[in-house]
């Protein structure tokens, strides 16, 4: 599913293409949780990187984080992407908070 976006959408620049995680609907104990009382979910698997930005000698600073990495991002920001009825979204490397180790 993700090879298949890649090939019709490349990140430009620092930009970082994500799929947010789903949420969890159920507690460890097997209780359901209503759809209006889960949060905004932060956790995200990275899609597609762009190519990085040039520093002021024209050097290309290449991004922090790799295609298949789990990074933590903001609750607010980036910009909502739709391929092959699926959502993605399109956020700028320094934007990303954090990324979770495996």
């Amino acid at each position: 599913m993700a090879g298949r976006a890649f090939k019709k959408f490349m990140p430009l620049f620092d930009r970082v293409l994500v799929e947010r995680s789903a949420p969890e609907l159920t507690t460890k104990g097997g209780i359901v949780i209503p759809e209006k009382s889960v949060g905004k979910v932060l956790q995200a698997k990275v899609v597609a990187v762009g190519p990085g930005t040039k520093d002021k000698d024209g050097n290309t600073v290449p991004p922090s984080v790799n295609v298949g990495d789990d990074v933590l991002l903001p609750e607010y920001g980036g910009t909502k992407v739709s391929l092959d009825n699926s959502e993605y979204h399109l956020f700028r490397d320094g934007d990303i908070l954090g990324k979770f180790e495996s």
